[in-house]
């Protein structure tokens, strides 16, 4: 006899209050997960539209762990924390009680896994100081550097010729300047870019979001009782 198929729920927070970031996720996401697993990608409805500041930050706390809190109990598998920054986790991980999974804890991962070395490259360079700390909390900073394409990140999300443009230059120069030998997109803004920037390098191209969301369906299988 066949064993019951089990539907996996997982809920994804975009910590900023822009829909079309989660709009962005939610269409990337759906080519990562497997037949059976629901997805549901929510943002608080207050705070700031991007998150690029320390400043950014603090406003954003709120609201986010009031989202979280909101979703305590709506029966999810796993969640995951669709922002580079880790924004939180622990906090969020005591509220909601299933396993949640960070966007940069999940690609650094991936990163060791492919690579000796690897160039996170995220958005605005307000952003870095921030990134070099969470690479010395995960202990990565001897393998990792990380550089700004100085756009924003609802700029990135929206796209554009100058957008990509700025991107794929700020690319090249990690691998041809820093030895890069895989690229670690941080940041929610950029999610769904990871095949065609691969193609153009020839270098594995690691999407934060999309690495946390097939860790976190991972995990729902590896833990789900048989």
């Amino acid at each position: 006899m066949l064993a019951a198929q089990h539907n996996s729920r997982i809920l994804v927070i975009n910590p900023n209050s822009n829909p079309e970031v989660s709009e962005g996720i939610r269409q990337a996401a759906t080519h990562v997960i497997t037949p059976g697993t629901a997805l549901e990608v929510v943002n608080p409805s207050e705070g700031p539209l991007s998150i690029e500041t320390p400043a950014d930050r603090a406003q954003a706390i709120p609201p986010l762990l009031a989202l979280a809190e909101k979703y305590r109990c709506a029966g999810f598998d796993a969640c995951v924390l669709a922002c580079f920054d880790d924004i939180v986790l622990g906090e969020i991980r005591e509220l909601l009680g299933c396993p949640v999974v960070g966007a940069c804890e999940a690609s650094i991962a991936a990163a060791r896994a492919l690579s000796a070395r690897f160039s996170i490259v995220t958005t605005v360079h307000s952003a870095l100081p921030t990134i070099h700390g969470l690479l010395r909390y995960y202990g990565a900073e001897q393998l990792a550097q990380a550089a700004a394409a100085g756009i924003g990140v609802a700029e990135a999300a929206s796209g554009g010729a100058a957008t990509e443009r700025m991107l794929r230059e700020t690319i090249a120069s990690a691998i041809d300047q820093q030895g890069a030998q895989a690229i670690v997109l941080g940041s929610g803004g950029l999610v769904g870019r990871a095949p065609e920037l691969t193609r153009i390098f020839q270098v594995p191209v690691i999407d934060s979001v999309l690495s946390a969301v097939t860790l976190a369906e991972g995990i729902v299988r590896l833990t789900r009782p048989g």
